[in-house]
């Protein structure tokens, strides 16, 4: 099925090609990043208590180099975006795998939108957690940002001047056993501006999970001052965020956040985040921290960004903290390094 979807993205990609030489109304774009990522095996944890017995037994963290290209087409009411990418790990075989990011057809009427196939739908207002996240279930505070992998779906949408509605069908045609980000779902979401707050709504019903309702706002409340937060209940599901970001005329800027998720396990319910970045002009120096204060482990993560035209650089450090029995200890890898290059086009 993986190779169909694939293939039925190259053709449209051909097919969009032919409809841009008939009439140009067609858009080509994309970009080609090439990445190195290090890993340092961590000396505490399963993986390395069973390498201690029998060396060898497992396989330990080893660096990856990555060369990943993304085309995107869109027109004539189609969208797409197709990752083509090779992977080479220290002393081991390259490997090459592709995959469709989106692929979906649109059509507006009025003040309506419709959509069906793959495609990116993330909700929500948190940065580093995101409670209400129903339909993408994406993963958070990756070392380096790249486009998600959609979710198959059918959408319509409402919008006027200040009020959205968004009603979402996923995985229509998966499993009712299926669960996670794979499982058959009805969403909703209600989004209202009003003056300087954001409001949203959430409610979800779950072919294997069940019910869920949430609601989230976000609120310029100064020049200089963001408050946020997000709260999602339902079927034994806790899970809440509050945070807020400030940042002066000089572009420092401090985000705070700190949430609960029922949904971890209990040493990892409980989290505070902190992220300090500067903007000046093409450089972005960041630094962040994860704590998770039931066992005091940590996450400490450090990174520099150059933003030219169509260039970007970036760089960083990553290092997992705390003491011997902390959760983020017991993880294969106790640091991480990284550069990456990327061109758009």
């Amino acid at each position: 099925m993986h190779r169909i979807i694939v293939g039925a993205a190259a053709l449209l990609f051909a097919a969009l090609g032919w409809a841009q030489t008939e009439t140009g109304a067609t858009q080509f774009g994309g970009q080609a990043r090439l990445q190195w990522i290090g890993q340092q095996a961590s000396g505490s944890g399963p993986l390395a208590q069973a390498n201690a017995l029998q060396g060898g037994i497992v396989d330990l963290p080893v660096g990856t180099a990555l060369l990943e290209t993304e085309l995107r087409a869109s027109g004539h009411g189609l969208s797409s975006v197709l990752t083509l990418q090779q992977q080479r790990s220290d002393g081991g075989a390259s490997q090459s795998r592709a995959w469709v990011n989106e692929l979906y057809a649109a059509h507006g009427a009025g003040a309506w939108q419709f959509s069906a196939g793959k495609k990116i739908v993330a909700w929500d207002v948190g940065y580093g957690f995101r409670p209400n996240d129903m339909i993408q279930q994406e993963q958070r505070r990756t070392l380096l940002s790249s486009t998600l992998e959609g979710r198959p779906l059918l959408m319509a949408e409402h919008f006027d001047a200040s009020t959205a509605w968004s009603w979402v069908w996923v995985n229509p045609t998966a499993s009712n056993d299926a669960s996670g980000a794979a499982e058959p779902a009805l969403a909703l979401r209600l989004y209202q501006r009003d003056g300087a707050v954001d409001w949203h709504g959430f409610a979800r019903i779950g072919a294997h999970s069940g019910a869920s309702v949430g609601a989230a706002a976000s609120w310029v409340a100064s020049d200089a001052l963001e408050l946020h937060g997000s709260l999602r209940t339902g079927a034994g599901l806790q899970k809440l965020l509050l945070g807020g970001t400030w940042t002066d005329q000089n572009q420092l800027s401090l985000l705070t956040e700190a949430w609960w998720d029922g949904s971890a396990i209990s040493m990892l319910r409980r989290n505070l985040y902190l992220r300090l970045s500067w903007q000046h002009d093409a450089w972005q120096p960041a630094l962040d921290m994860l704590y998770t204060p039931a066992d005091q482990g940590r996450i400490l993560t450090a990174s520099l960004t150059w933003q030219g035209d169509r260039v970007q650089v970036q760089g960083g450090l990553r290092s997992y903290g705390g003491p011997a029995n902390a959760v983020l200890m017991q993880l294969p890898v106790s640091a991480m390094a990284y550069i990456a290059g990327t061109w758009t086009f």
